[in-house]
């Protein structure tokens, strides 16, 4: 039987899809916006209410893993709707439920492109959660670093000490993200009183 993306180990994961940091590519652009569109007509906008290309590849000037992050705001009485995860099984991805942490409430996040067999595709991430959700603080994260290209550098060298260092532990190399992002909305929120 062969195994899906569920039946992955951590370690697994972590040898299958190693953090690999490349130059922007402006077609990462493109990409996103055909995603985007051929996710509306399928799903339709009463459901998804909102879509934004955040995480380092929506960031024209730095380095980032070649994924297409998509942030979607869906009415809350939505958030795990079995019927909306069936349209998204459709379009080829799979759904994963994020558990509630610090601040964050569960959402949930769907992946496509992690193929197991070793054949390159396009990986897409969704982080789906209603408006109110902690996680849509990654978009003025992404604005923030647009406009402030020192900033943007800053984070670029940053991602590219811990991939160096976590190739192999995506955990340990979001983990090592989180003060700098937290620092950056820290920044954004004494800017904006």
């Amino acid at each position: 039987m062969n195994k899906t993306l569920y039946d992955l180990t951590k370690e697994e994961w972590n040898t299958l899809f190693p953090i690999q940091l490349v130059d922007h590519n402006p077609e990462w652009k493109l990409i996103y916006n055909k995603e985007k569109n051929r996710i509306l007509t399928k799903v339709g906008s009463e459901k998804i209410l909102r879509i934004e290309h955040f995480g380092s590849s929506s960031i024209p000037t730095i380095k980032s893993k070649p994924y297409i992050d998509l942030m979607m705001e869906i009415p809350k009485s939505l958030l795990f709707n079995k019927d909306l995860i069936e349209q998204f099984t459709e379009l080829g991805y799979s759904h994963f439920e994020v558990p509630a942490r610090e601040n964050i409430e569960a959402y949930s996040s769907f992946g496509k492109g992690y193929n197991l067999n070793g054949v390159k595709e396009q990986i897409f991430h969704i982080h789906m959660c209603p408006e109110n959700n902690v996680m849509w603080k990654q978009i003025a994260f992404r604005d923030y670093l647009i406009s402030n290209p020192d900033r943007a550098k800053a984070y670029e060298n940053l991602k590219i000490e811990l991939a160096s260092k976590y190739k192999n532990d995506r955990g340990a190399y979001v983990l090592g993200k989180t003060d700098f992002v937290n620092e950056t909305l820290q920044i954004i929120q004494t800017k904006s009183q």
